[in-house]
């Protein structure tokens, strides 16, 4: 027959355990410092959206504004520059994407200023296509900020943005 009892537990037994747990308490408290500062600094949080006031915008007039560092257009577009985006053939265009997939009002086009090819900044108004036209290597952007000529790969960016109110639109 075998006899089979387990040992209490002693005084040592809690002393590890108490050590171990206080070391896994220390450990932690030392790593936390270290990764806390991966985290983003709080003025590359505070890029993260801006809030637009667009009541001065005239109808016709671009605004140029700063989000993550780079110059975001914001253009009020005329009813003839509207019809100009939207009657464009997509089989002209070298990235194809329709006038109404790129704006979520007609009259508002929101994008990132920053030509596709070696991100110059455009010019507003100038080209060809009434758009925009980036000086350093020719390319030629219409009212919808589409490349049409040049050497731009793809279409100027459109970032995230909602309307908070008819005045008001949030990028980021």
């Amino acid at each position: 027959m075998t006899a089979s009892h387990a040992e209490e537990p002693t005084r040592r037994d809690f002393l590890y355990i108490a050590t171990g747990a206080m070391g896994a308490v220390g450990a932690g408290a030392l790593a936390w410092p270290f990764i806390d500062q991966l985290n983003p600094d709080t003025s590359v949080k505070a890029l993260a959206s801006i809030e637009v006031d667009i009541s001065s915008v005239a109808e016709g007039a671009a605004i140029t504004v700063t989000w993550r560092g780079k110059p975001v257009f914001i253009r009020h577009r005329t009813a003839e520059e509207i019809a100009a985006a939207e009657a464009v053939d997509l089989k002209e265009l070298r990235d194809p994407q329709m006038d109404k997939d790129r704006v979520q009002k007609p009259e508002w086009l929101i994008m990132v200023g920053v030509c596709t090819h070696l991100g110059c900044v455009p010019l507003g108004q100038k080209g060809e296509y009434g758009g925009w036209f980036c000086p350093c290597h020719g390319s030629q952007y219409d009212t919808s900020g589409r490349i049409r000529k040049g050497p731009a790969p793809q279409n100027l960016a459109i970032p995230d943005y909602v309307f908070v109110t008819d005045n008001r639109v949030k990028i980021g």
